[in-house]
């Protein structure tokens, strides 16, 4: 497809995802603008402000002539971690911000958007395809900050003691789940990593062969119900099914459940974005550490599967399900009815076992664009399959997100996985 054929579809996704960033803010006050209750979670103005210096600093500095900064300060303050651009101000320090006000930063996006659509109307040939390729970048970009918009809101309305609704919306929940399976794959050969075939990220490169021994993989997300039984039986209270940081982080944090659950009297509840509820037992367990995870995999006699397990086994599934653009934000559970579904796209993140580094000869990008993944590859985990909070357009089998292991906040849940032994 050429460039000029591009154009035009770039304008109307470009618009799509703009606008889809405000609709998830339609039902906020002015106050839940400014909210940051903990260090990883910023502000939902923070997160609209940044996406637009995106496209201003990346494309509209750099391919309009002249182009003058829309206010000589927001460099400073809506840049996230790109040293190469310049200075920032202190990310826990974000909630302290009252201004630009919530209005000036509509303002600011709206100005953006204008000025956006003035480039992909008249490109310069030359440059048509760096354009392309940088605006593609931006809105998977913003994809990523509406996901933690979504997150990070619900953090911040769980910690009123109102258990304010985010969006109301009927979830229709089953009362049954299939039975947890194993699908056997034999040892192989494997091309891991993005074959080239429309974007991905550079993390996600270079593709390369891998031996993958033989495993099996459960058919199914580990549910609220089976992780109580976990609870019950001691799981919190028992070293060892731990990991010495993961030990570690149960006493200091004094961690008993997932976050958001509270128990009252012998029922479970906890914090959803629809409000504030009963445990739904055949519901996807989510807002779990990786160490949680691997504690509750060890407690089953199983383990989590590797990230190269994961794409083998679900590389060739159709990319449906309960995704951002349903609109539930919360995963739902998997209906008896329909058992081919393997929940491996959408309701949470899935943790692997992998360490998040580069693949064989990775190399970042170049310039400051190349500070989007490659600095962040120590000490953090690797996560597949998207969640209830992801657009579906952003995900593909190949996508690598990463978290730290202690953090929770995010949409995590679990799939357990073994060796390919015959059960």
């Amino acid at each position: 497809m050429s460039v000029e054929t591009q154009l035009p579809t770039m304008r109307e996704r470009f618009m799509a995802v703009r606008r889809l960033s405000e609709e998830l803010c339609k039902h906020l006050a002015a106050e839940d603008f400014v909210v940051q209750t903990m260090p990883d979670v910023s502000p939902a103005k923070w997160h609209l402000a940044h996406t637009t210096w995106f496209f201003e600093t990346f494309l509209l500095k750099k391919f309009i002539a002249g182009y003058r900064d829309y206010h000589p300060r927001y460099s400073y303050i809506f840049n996230s971690y790109y040293n190469a651009v310049g200075d920032r101000h202190c990310r826990a320090n974000r909630g302290q911000l009252s201004r630009p006000t919530v209005a000036e930063v509509f303002e600011y996006r709206h100005a953006v958007n204008e000025r956006m659509q003035a480039l992909l109307e008249d490109p310069d040939p030359a440059a048509a395809d760096e354009i392309s390729a940088l605006i593609e970048l931006g809105l998977h970009h913003e994809q990523q900050h509406q996901e933690l918009m979504i997150t990070d809101l619900k953090h911040v309305f769980a910690c009123s003691p109102l258990h304010p609704v985010y969006w109301n919306c009927a979830i229709l929940y089953a009362q049954s789940t299939p039975p947890l399976r194993y699908t056997r794959f034999p040892e192989s050969v494997q091309a891991i990593g993005h074959d080239g075939n429309g974007f991905g990220y550079d993390n996600e490169f270079p593709r390369h062969d891998k031996i993958v021994p033989a495993f099996q993989i459960g058919s199914r997300l580990i549910t609220n119900g089976e992780y109580i039984e976990f609870i019950t039986d001691g799981g919190y209270e028992r070293p060892e099914l731990w990991l010495s940081d993961g030990w570690s982080a149960v006493r200091q944090q004094q961690w008993r459940a997932p976050l958001y659950w509270d128990l009252e009297g012998n029922d479970w509840h906890y914090f959803t974005l629809n409000g504030y509820v009963k445990v739904n037992p055949y519901v996807p367990v989510c807002h779990v550490s990786f160490y949680e995870a691997d504690a509750f995999a060890r407690w089953k006699g199983k383990r989590l599967p590797s990230e190269e397990e994961w794409e083998v086994a679900f590389r060739n599934e159709e990319i449906a399900g309960n995704f951002v653009d349903r609109r539930y934000f919360h995963p739902v559970a998997l209906d008896a009815c329909s058992p081919e579904s393997s929940q491996a796209y959408g309701d949470v993140w899935e943790w692997t076992s992998s360490p998040y580094v580069g693949y064989p000869g990775y190399r970042p990008a170049a310039g400051a664009v190349g500070e989007y993944n490659g600095k962040f590859m120590c000490n953090q985990k690797v996560l597949r399959g998207g969640s209830c909070a992801t657009s579906q357009s952003h995900i593909r089998p190949t996508y690598r997100n990463f978290f730290y292991p202690d953090q929770r906040w995010q949409f995590m849940g679990i799939r357990l996985a073994d060796d390919g032994l015959e059960l």
